[in-house]
């Protein structure tokens, strides 16, 4: 009977058994450790796609809205230069008080017309299908006036006609310092009804506005 106790004693503190008893828990935690671990790395994955999927859709928004904010300052640059040009436009009847103030005995207008062109500079845009950017316009005003010299020497009033619509203040002012006012031609000498007059044609070239 003892020797039966004590082979069982030995059977239980029989150092291998021991060993493996330790190394089944070791292998035990070990799993669980690398279950935690693969679990949270598979969180960690999860959330840094997240994040990722984040960045890029506020990325494509931000190019959105810088996009559109360049489109809004070039409308408002645009809107801004038309209002420039609105307020600076060309006033007809500015225009026409000036000429019934110009007086020369026996000269008589028989046409006046005002000839008006926009030249545009443009940058290509960088991006394909956008219109191109305009950086300037400006606006070429000239006004021809037809005019007839019905006095008794025809053709003597011309030229004093054409100093009095280059002294007038109006035409002073706002007409080229080089050639604002000159005769297109020579006069032309022509007669109706047996009277002789003179017809001519003065252009008055008014001063660039860029904008």
């Amino acid at each position: 009977m003892a020797e039966a106790l004590a082979a069982e004693d030995m059977r239980r503190r029989n150092p291998v058994k021991r060993v493996g008893y330790l190394g089944a828990l070791f292998v035990a935690l070990s799993l669980v450790w690398y279950s935690y671990t693969w679990v949270a790395h598979v969180a960690l994955n999860a959330q840094l796609n997240q994040v990722k999927n984040d960045i890029q859709a506020r990325s494509k928004e931000y190019d959105e809205v810088q996009s559109n904010r360049k489109k809004s300052a070039d409308s408002q640059k645009r809107l801004d230069a038309l209002l420039n040009l609105s307020a600076s436009r060309f006033l007809m009847g500015n225009l026409l008080n000036a000429v019934q103030q110009v007086y020369v005995p026996n000269v008589q207008i028989l046409r006046l017309q005002v000839v008006q062109s926009y030249t545009q500079k443009e940058q290509p845009s960088e991006k394909q299908g956008l219109p191109p950017r305009i950086l300037s316009c400006t606006e070429k005003t000239t006004l021809m006036l037809d005019a007839k010299d019905t006095s008794s020497n025809p053709g003597d009033q011309v030229n004093k006609y054409r100093d009095a619509v280059a002294k007038l203040d109006y035409f002073k002012t706002n007409l080229n310092a080089t050639n604002g006012v000159r005769l297109t031609g020579p006069p032309q000498q022509n007669s109706l009804e047996g009277k002789s007059f003179v017809q001519f044609t003065l252009e008055c070239r008014f001063n660039e506005k860029t904008k």
